[in-house]
């Protein structure tokens, strides 16, 4: 599929910036196509793996989330870095990265495991801990994989 060109390119940033942005960050945005028309953007935790180009989070087996993806797999995710400042200047220098792409429910237990240990040691301070919750609460939890169709980010000075 064909995607347009991004109207600032002159801020485009390298692909391997939105990577370095994917795999850092802890949060992001995540939109499918909601009810009536209207975009349905839910925050998520999420873990980039690079070699599958895949963005990957864990949500309740009902709700509006999976229902949305069911009817419509299309989606967009955007997330963005804390920034930097330079010398003498007081507006942060910001990388954001808007991802397109289809979201699918892994139906492989034993890789919905693997990738709930990596969403994980992300976020839980350690091993034990990431066990202990996949323990308490992986039979209530579906994996989705957003795969990436589109990838575009742009450093913007906020002034």
């Amino acid at each position: 599929m064909e995607w347009a060109k991004m109207r600032r390119f002159k801020q485009q940033v390298a692909e391997a910036d939105c990577i370095a942005v994917l795999k850092t960050e802890k949060r992001g945005v995540l939109a499918v196509n909601g009810e009536n028309g209207y975009p349905y953007p839910v925050p998520i935790n999420f873990y980039y793996s690079e070699a599958e180009r895949t963005i990957y989070f864990h949500g309740a087996k009902q709700g509006e989330k999976l229902a949305r993806i069911r009817e419509d797999p299309r989606a967009a995710f955007c997330t963005y870095n804390q920034g930097f400042l330079r010398e003498g200047e007081w507006a942060y220098n910001v990388t954001s990265v808007i991802v397109r792409g289809r979201v699918s429910i892994l139906d492989d237990l034993a890789r919905s495991e693997e990738i709930c240990r990596k969403l994980g040691r992300k976020y839980y301070p350690s091993k034990e801990a990431v066990e202990a919750e996949i323990h308490k609460a992986f039979s209530r939890a579906y994996v989705f994989a957003l795969t990436v169709e589109s990838m575009t980010g742009k450093l913007v000075n906020e002034s």
